[in-house]
This record gives structure tokens, sequence and C-alpha cells, in this order.
């Protein structure tokens, strides 16, 4: 998903585009992934949430063989966007499946460990990718990360225990279905809220993440491509980060680790600020830490909430995380054109800022005062 993410300045140069506009192969992705996810969730309760899983990492491994091989721009853009129609095949539909997979209410842990690994992958996705652009080119990026995904999805198809689809009389009447029981998550604040929580944590967490390599590649750091990679390394904060957070939330309430999450990250993004490379760098390492200790919580919280439908459920927290992926993929880079870093930090921090609102005022535990009563029979 995110092998362009320290290749925009190369892609820039290359392209001759502005960072705005570089951002776009990112953000077109993202905005794919925005308006499908909704559907993953009800494909998945239909045909079986395996078979979407498998076929979906297959058509993303072809995707991205493509993009090594886009003849200019555009191409690369609409590739890009092809990738964003499968991501969600897994990315929407494994949260329901761990939900489900061992019978447990509360899947804290497996949904902890399971982000922890989505954090590796994306560790590994951009360091990578710098690496080997420094090494051969951008290109030759996208052809190794195609066998990757490959491997990703003979492992679902060996490893991964099928579950049956629910029945149905007809895939018709089951999207109908599906879809009436999504629509009813909207008159539960709790989900809305956790919704809102999702999207304002990507748009802070993604904002700075893209435009972090203009920063450091320019004068007074000049950092190579391949430099600019590692400052991702910070990742792996997330990766102990994320299992330890699904862990406690079987001993504190959930909100309050969400909230707590926020408040570390809003800190993260006001080290950046510094004019001192070693405070950057352990801005991003907060950052990550208050990043990935929330988003360890808030789709197990949409799966324990929802009482109807889990799988759309968390694939409506999908549609939402990444329209604020989409959102904190650009407008970031209008206040980095207009105001440079400064402009950057302070619009990602607005998003992180409206998140911790949310998450205290909406994202309580128990039974919502607003939900219909008829809704409390469980799927």
């Amino acid at each position: 998903m995110y092998l362009t993410q320290p290749l925009l300045p190369t892609l820039s140069r290359t392209y001759g585009v502005s960072a705005t506009a570089a951002s776009t192969t990112i953000s077109a992705l993202l905005l794919t992934i925005a308006f499908v996810s909704s559907a993953y969730g009800p494909l998945g309760e239909v045909v079986g949430q395996k078979s979407v899983m498998v076929w979906g990492a297959t058509l993303l491994a072809l995707a991205t063989l493509g993009c090594a091989f886009a003849p200019n721009f555009g191409v690369l853009v609409g590739l890009r966007a092809l990738q964003g129609l499968f991501v969600p095949a897994v990315s929407a539909v494994a949260v329901a499946y761990l939900g489900a997979l061992r019978g447990q209410r509360d899947p804290g842990g497996l949904v902890g460990i399971y982000i922890g690994a989505t954090v590796l992958g994306g560790l590994s996705g951009r360091v990578g990718s710098g690496l080997i652009a420094d090494a051969w080119s951008w290109r030759v990026s996208f052809i190794v990360f195609t066998f990757v995904t490959l491997a990703a999805a003979v492992a679902l198809a060996i490893a991964v225990p099928a579950r049956p689809a629910a029945p149905r009389a007809n895939i018709g009447a089951a999207f109908r279905t599906a879809y009436a029981d999504m629509a009813a998550h909207f008159t539960d604040t709790r989900l809305l809220g956790a919704f809102v929580v999702g999207a304002t944590l990507f748009f802070g967490f993604i904002g700075l993440f893209t435009y972090l390599p203009y920063l450091l590649s320019a004068p007074p750091f000049s950092l190579s491509t391949g430099a600019v990679a590692w400052i991702y390394a910070s990742y792996v904060a997330g990766v102990f980060t994320a299992p330890l957070a699904g862990r406690l939330s079987a001993r504190f309430p959930r909100r309050a680790l969400m909230a707590g999450g926020f408040a570390i990250a809003l800190g993260g993004v006001a080290l950046t600020t510094a004019p001192a490379l070693g405070t950057i760098v352990c801005g991003t390492i907060v950052l990550c830490i208050g990043m990935f200790t929330a988003q360890a919580i808030a789709p197990a919280y949409v799966n324990v909430t929802a009482r109807v439908a889990k799988g759309g459920a968390n694939a409506l927290y999908q549609a939402f995380y990444y329209v604020g992926a989409v959102l904190g993929s650009t407008l970031p880079g209008i206040a980095w054109e207009r105001f440079g870093w400064h402009g950057v930090a302070l619009t990602c921090g607005a998003s992180l800022a409206i998140g911790l609102v949310a998450s205290l005022a909406f994202c309580h535990e128990g039974e919502d005062p607003g939900a219909p009563r008829d809704l409390a029979v469980s799927r």
C-alpha cells in the first residue's frame, strides 16, 4: 500500500509534479479502498471470508506487478487505484474473521496481534521500497512486493481454516439484508464515534508520514531516499505496542486506551516540529506508539459493540478509516506548500485532537441509549 511513500520526492523529480500531485500515488489507492470497503463485509458473509481474502490478495499481486511497468505517471496513479480495489478484501474482512474464529466475545488480543502484523507489513513496504529504489529503481520495488503479496495469498489459501458462509436464499437478498444491517449501525452513537476515531487517527498519521520525506530530503537534513526510508523503522514501536494494547483492553476501558493513544500521538506530532533530526525521529516513534495503541483498540471495540452484521461494522470502520487517509494524504500537502512543515504538523494535530474528543464523548462501554432495542440480537 505504501511503497511510494518514501519515493515521493523521487517521483516529483522524475515526473516534474508537485508534492501534492505525487501524493496521489497514495491517495488514489486509499480513495478506492474507502469506496469499496463497505462491500467486502457483506461479500465475506455471502461467499465466505477465506475465499474473499485469498482471491483479493491474488488480484492485488497482479495489480502491483502492473505498477512496475506503468509507462507514465497517470497510468501509475490508475494502477494504484486498482490496487485499492483489492486491499479491503483482506483488511475489511480479517478482523471479523478473527472475531469469529474462536467464538470469542472480546477478540482484543487477536486483533492486537493482527494489527502488529500490519505494522510489520507497513514497515517492510516503506523501508524496503526506499532501499530497493536506492540500489536499483522504484520499479523494482513493485516487482519485489508482487512476489511478497503472492506469497501471502498462498499462505492464506494453505494455512487459514475456512469458515462456512451464512446460508442465504440468493445473493441479491443477501446483500440487501447485509446493507440493511449495516445501515442500522449508524443509529448507534458509539459506533459513529469509533468511525470518527478511525478517520481522524489515520488522517493525522498518514499525513505526517507522507510529507515527512519532503522535510528530510531538503536542507538542512538533505537525506537520501534510502536514509529517509529508515525513518519508517519507527514503526517497530507499533509491532510491540499493538499486541500490548490488545491485552490491556481486557483490564482497562477501551475509551481510556483510545484517548491515551491520541494524547501520545499528539505529543509525537509536536516533537516533529523541532529543528533537530534526533528529536524528529523521537517524535515519529512517539506518534507510532500512540497511533497503534488506539488502532489496536478501535477495530476490536467496533467488533464487540456491533450487535448485528459484525463484518459490515468492521467494513464501515475500514471505509471511514480510509476516508481519513485520503484526506490526510492530500490536505497536509496543501499546508506543506503554503506553510511548510509547521502547517503539516498543525493540520495533522488538529485531526488527532478531534479524534481524542470523539473517543471520550462517544466511545463509552455498555448499551447505547439511542440504539433501537430490536437490534440486540447477535447474528
